[in-house]
């Protein structure tokens, strides 16, 4: 299976991060050493001082797939989910200095958590799921599907003019603005609409 993730699928992230808003879908992978299931704990990696949570929802793939029609990708989706893309800022600033890949600030082992899944059908509209992260008790990042810059749909259609996917494959479909540090003893609570689907500690 394959853990693939939209960058800057949010403006006002876009512009927290100082990077312009695309005009294409933005994407990159992670190993499925990445994922941690069944609200296992997140443990603070010794290579890095700065990790930042990033919530995004998630699509599970239920079909394989190459070359999807747009108007055929909700097809070949019908569960959906939370999830973290950790990102070690520190690691990633160093290589965008030097030009270099960034997948080691991205893809380290543990830096995708992900929650329970839904049926999508339990959503009223998929153009307008409210989802958000707690961060010890306190709300730090919400978001909403109409801001999207590319809809779930657009996002299938395009991943699978390079990729086949396959079914069980994972899409983080991006991150609202509020991304910020994480800390050992921090605990993290990540809910569509308002069911809580992710629950876990840093350690």
């Amino acid at each position: 299976m394959k853990i693939i993730c939209i960058g800057r699928n949010y403006a006002e992230h876009a512009k927290e991060m100082n990077a312009a808003v695309p005009t294409e879908p933005v994407f990159f992978l992670k190993p499925d050493t990445a994922l941690i299931k069944d609200n296992q704990p997140f443990y603070y990696p010794d290579f890095s001082k700065e990790i930042h949570h990033e919530v995004e929802l998630v699509l599970k793939i239920n079909k394989p797939g190459k070359n999807i029609a747009v108007e055929f990708a909700h097809k070949y989706c019908d569960e959906i989910g939370i999830g973290i893309d950790f990102t070690a800022r520190d690691i990633q600033a160093k290589c965008k200095e030097k030009g270099l890949p960034w997948e080691k600030a991205k893809a380290f082992d543990g830096s995708a958590p992900i929650g329970q899944f839904i049926n999508k059908n339990k959503l009223k509209e998929m153009n307008n799921i409210a989802f958000h992260l707690t961060l010890n008790g306190n709300i730090v990042q919400q978001g909403n599907t109409n801001d999207l810059l590319f809809s779930f749909d657009t996002v299938i259609s395009y991943i699978s003019k390079f990729f086949t996917l396959k079914t069980g494959d994972l899409i983080f479909t991006g991150t609202p603005e509020g991304v910020g540090a994480v800390a050992i003893g921090d605990r993290l609570e990540a809910y569509i609409e308002n069911e809580k689907l992710l629950n876990f500690e840093i350690k």
